[in-house]
């Protein structure tokens, strides 16, 4: 219960914590307000049938009708109460989810969280951050709001509550047992927290496995969605290697865990719902029966004996919150141990010590006493000293697995596995890999990339496509396809994708430039063509590229060969020598 607490409270914060969060203040007070207040039109209610019924008894017609009139003003009054606040309600459920939303995003994105989430070695384990951003915040603002001021207004309430039905329960409940004779002053007050009470404990018993019930859910739900996505951002590969079945099986197989976990789940509400189906369906009439020996015993007329029936049912229903918010607490909170757990992720990641020290240089490129390890510990690159001077074409040259695309990782800041010093260059960098990404938007937002397209001239942008050899044709079609879609690229081939990504290089003019494989779909002529573009285009820039072929058209290059680790003498990777040829 502690830790659930520490989770309100700490997401509540960062929904009062963003733009706008006094105003939020404002909109809260005014629901609760507005929520206290129908604890008076109930009370009035209470008042109102102990009259109606009274003038009922007495067969007095005008003061019957009087009393219907008076029963449309509270119901009009009370209409107009409980529609405002669920309109502010509203209004406040979306400021708190965009503040709890944002948080989650800046959580997400700082010192590349979603990133570092990725490289198999979190701490905690996070399934579908998209999910408990998109889901989770909405799921846990409705049911704070929702549970929380009904909590409040009830906490409040049933204090007018009691006080009424403490004034109108004035008489005994007797009776003998085992020859003693029995008399409980008041006893429809402490029946109504015996009743309650019971009540509490057994739909806690029948229900308590419905919180976890719910988070697995939640995390199956999201997988399926996952994978289906998947599908759809690879529909291309799949068609062309047939593999519809594998897939198909993989989607069964998700599916499969959703209806065990979602028979379990059904079958669970079924117990807990075979108590408080019944429960919720009497409430409203136990108190009538309760009252009865009192009204039986002639200690009060039918009017007091509606009246006191309606305050006791209001103080059971009051007490009752438990019983009925008992399955949307659940969902709340396996909501917010969910959002709990991934900002808690995302702080890890972002607060774990790193011993590659990543530095700003003013000059070149500098690597000392570097070794790079897997998540799991295994040894990769041990490079001792390597110096990168501005303006050089660098090719880093290597056996596949050796470790070269982490190498670039790490100097992009994203690998926090292994030791040694960095000193990256201040000037601007771009880096571009083998398998190129492209956000949502219209193709010249894909081509200046990661900066906006309104940077640039509309031009500008068109000559880098051109120039990265697409026609006017081409061109067209992408502009007129492509608006907030970036699936559509399926149409283009993989070596298309990298000229469109290359594009950005040149729009970008970033003063050094590191590449990953970044032409590895293009034939050796279309590569040097590419890359001769880029040299005319860049003079000044700094190249550094990995590839298994030999970059040609660049001028003189600069090769660094990085050798594999002697398995017999249990060395790292070393690097053996630097040449130089055009």
């Amino acid at each position: 219960m502690t830790n659930v607490l520490r989770q309100f409270v700490r997401l509540l914060k960062l929904c009062i914590a963003g733009k706008g969060g006094k105003t939020s203040l404002v909109y809260l007070t005014a629901v609760i307000a507005l929520q206290l207040a129908g604890i008076y039109f109930t009370i009035r209610l209470v008042s109102w049938t102990s009259e109606f019924y009274g003038a009922l008894e007495k067969v007095d017609a005008k003061a019957a009708v009087w009393q219907i009139w008076i029963f449309a003003g509270i119901v009009a009054a009370n209409s107009v109460r409980s529609l405002t606040a669920d309109y502010l309600q509203k209004m406040l459920h979306i400021r708190w989810r965009k503040s709890l939303t944002e948080a989650a995003l800046g959580s997400w994105f700082a010192d590349r969280a979603y990133w570092r989430l990725t490289q198999g070695d979190c701490p905690r384990e996070v399934d579908n951050p998209d999910q408990r951003i998109a889901d989770d915040c909405g799921l846990f603002v409705k049911g704070i709001l929702d549970e929380g001021i009904e909590l409040i207004t009830r906490i409040v309430g049933i204090f007018s509550f009691l006080a009424l039905l403490w004034g109108l329960s004035t008489f005994a409940l007797n009776f003998s047992l085992f020859g003693f004779d029995v008399s409980i002053p008041r006893y429809m007050v402490w029946a109504a927290f015996i009743y309650v009470a019971l009540s509490s404990g057994l739909t806690h018993l029948l229900g308590r496995p419905l919180k976890s019930l719910f988070y697995t859910q939640q995390k199956r739900e999201g997988d399926f969605r996952f994978a289906m996505a998947r599908i759809r951002q690879s529909a291309d590969e799949i068609a062309l290697i047939g593999g519809e079945n594998v897939e198909r099986a993989g989607l069964d197989r998700r599916f499969d865990g959703i209806t065990q976990n979602w028979r379990k789940l059904a079958g669970r509400e079924f117990l807990l719902g075979c108590f408080t189906f019944p429960y919720q369906h009497t409430v409203l009439r136990i108190p009538l029966f309760v009252a009865l020996p009192g009204f039986l015993a002639g200690s009060i007329a039918l009017g007091g004996l509606m009246q006191i029936a309606m305050a006791f049912s209001n103080v059971v229903t009051t007490l009752s919150w438990f019983i009925f918010s008992y399955k949307p607490l659940s969902n709340l909170v396996a909501a917010s141990s969910r959002l709990d757990g991934f900002l808690a992720a995302t702080e890890a990641v972002r607060g774990r010590p790193s011993r590659i020290v990543v530095e700003a240089s003013s000059g070149g490129l500098h690597l000392r006493d570097l070794k790079l390890r897997t998540p799991q510990g295994r040894a990769l690159l041990s490079i001792a000293r390597l110096d990168i001077r501005a303006g050089e074409t660098v090719w880093l040259r290597g056996q596949s697995g050796l470790g070269k695309t982490t190498l670039l990782k790490a100097m992009a800041g994203g690998w926090d596995h292994g030791d040694g010093c960095i000193k990256m260059p201040s000037a601007s960098k771009l880096f571009l890999s083998q398998n190129a990404y492209f956000p949502q938007g219209d193709v010249f937002g894909a081509v200046a990339y990661p900066a906006p397209a309104e940077a640039f001239s509309p031009q500008d942008l068109r000559r880098a496509i051109e120039a990265v050899g697409f026609g006017d044709s081409v061109i067209l079609r992408l502009e007129d396809a492509w608006e907030g879609h970036p699936l559509v690229l399926s149409g283009l081939s993989g070596g298309e994708l990298q000229r469109l990504a290359l594009a950005r290089a040149l729009v970008l003019k970033p003063d050094w430039l590191f590449l990953d494989e970044a032409t590895s779909a293009l034939d050796e002529a279309a590569e040097a063509e590419l890359f001769a573009v880029l040299k005319t285009h860049l003079p000044a820039t700094t190249f550094v590229i990995v590839s298994h072929g030999t970059p040609k058209a660049l001028g003189t290059l600069r090769v660094i060969d990085l050798e594999p680790k002697d398995e017999a003498a249990n060395e790292n990777p070393v690097l053996q020598s630097h040449r130089k040829y055009p």
